[in-house]
């Protein structure tokens, strides 16, 4: 029951809206079929979340460099199609997490 508690403590923190997120996620003071199904769908999209984060913040750090902070482009002749195509694969790669968290945080059964 520690990590409950840890959760519990880091949400209630949370200025204006951590007692109403601490209910919303513990499903008030009661344990139940919809409160274990939002529970268990949190912590499986939680390290696909961390995953995809981790991955746009390497992928931005080796595009750019932490010697380039100004993102100026030194190989002008390339043509650019990398961008276009990482940037919407990571747009719709959020968009479905968002739609399956959104699912099984909404419609547990």
């Amino acid at each position: 029951f520690w990590a409950a508690t840890v959760i519990t403590n880091l949400l209630t923190a949370i200025p204006y809206l951590g007692t109403t997120l601490t209910t919303w996620l513990w499903g008030g003071f009661s344990i139940n079929d919809p409160t274990l199904t939002r529970f268990f769908a949190l912590h499986f999209i939680l390290p696909f979340i961390i995953i995809s984060l981790s991955s746009i913040h390497i992928m931005l750090l080796h595009n750019e460099g932490s010697n380039n902070p100004l993102g100026t482009n030194s190989d002008i002749d390339k043509i650019p199609f990398h961008p276009y195509h990482s940037y919407k694969d990571t747009l719709m790669l959020a968009m479905m997490i968002t739609l399956m968290f959104t699912i099984t945080s909404f419609a547990p059964d």
